[in-house]
């Protein structure tokens, strides 16, 4: 701030002057002197903008791109001073410096939401709640719904809330909302692994089914591979003339045998 103060004020010829250099010869001197000289009118609006709890001198840095915008834009012949001309540039970083900035979800996207973002407070009478005739008033200056206004003013009293778990005084982890929030279906990478692997046990079991003899792949098929009825151990016995005792040697066998092909795959 004092080194801001440490710059003088330009005379009008003088502002004619460097401006006209710049507009002319693209003087970068006469645009640095014509920026130094109104710095403190940036503060001076960044002053206005304190009740949304940003950094000043994060707005005074955006206010100092709207400045330089303006000095960049500006015409010395048109009979006005830099400093009407560059508050609208200014006002406008800062805008939308707060917009972009003031809570996580967006609080105002289209032109009418950002009137009212900008407005709502100063023309609220009290701190409590709009009452139904203020909000048609404000509505109507603003030429916005009454819905609107209610929207707005319910996001500007909103409080965010942090999704990660806070930590107390006695150092215990508190449960966070995260923890609601999380998504406990495989993830693409792992849906692709699963995939994987049931194609590989898939061909491996194949390839385990056709190395047993004809009799041991009935078996097992009928007891654990069919989609229709699954065939008892007696109705195996039956089919191959052979005790039900027989049917669960052969089962346990085959079942081994396949099982020691696909770990080895």
């Amino acid at each position: 701030m004092r080194a801001i103060k440490a710059f003088p004020l330009l005379t009008a010829e003088e502002e004619h002057d460097y401006a006209t250099r710049l507009k002319n010869n693209n003087d970068l001197e006469a645009a640095q002197m014509l920026i130094v000289s109104h710095l403190r009118l940036v503060v001076s609006i960044a002053r206005g903008y304190t009740g949304y709890g940003l950094p000043q001198a994060d707005l005074i840095q955006e206010g100092n791109i709207g400045l330089m915008k303006a000095v960049k834009r500006f015409d010395p012949d048109r009979g006005v001073r830099l400093v009407s001309f560059a508050m609208h540039w200014i006002k406008a970083e800062m805008n939308e410096f707060i917009v972009r900035n003031w809570r996580l979800v967006k609080t105002a996207t289209t032109k009418a939401q950002r009137k009212l973002f900008f407005n709502l407070r100063s023309m609220k009478k009290g701190l409590g709640s709009l009452q139904p005739d203020e909000v048609n008033h404000i509505a109507k200056e603003l030429n916005v719904k009454p819905e609107e206004v209610l929207e707005m003013e319910y996001r500007l009293n909103g409080h965010e809330i942090s999704l990660d778990a806070q930590i107390d005084d006695d150092g215990d982890e508190s449960f966070s909302p995260i923890a609601y929030l999380e998504d406990e279906s495989p993830e693409p990478s792992e849906h692709l692994e699963i995939k994987q692997t049931e194609t590989a046990q898939s061909v491996g079991l194949s390839k385990a089914l056709e190395s047993l003899d004809e009799r041991s792949r009935r078996v097992l098929e009928a007891r654990w591979l069919t989609e229709s009825t699954t065939l008892t151990l007696h109705d195996l016995a039956a089919e191959f003339g052979v005790s039900a005792e027989r049917i669960r040697q052969i089962e346990q066998k085959a079942m081994q045998k396949i099982k020691g092909m696909l770990l080895a795959t």
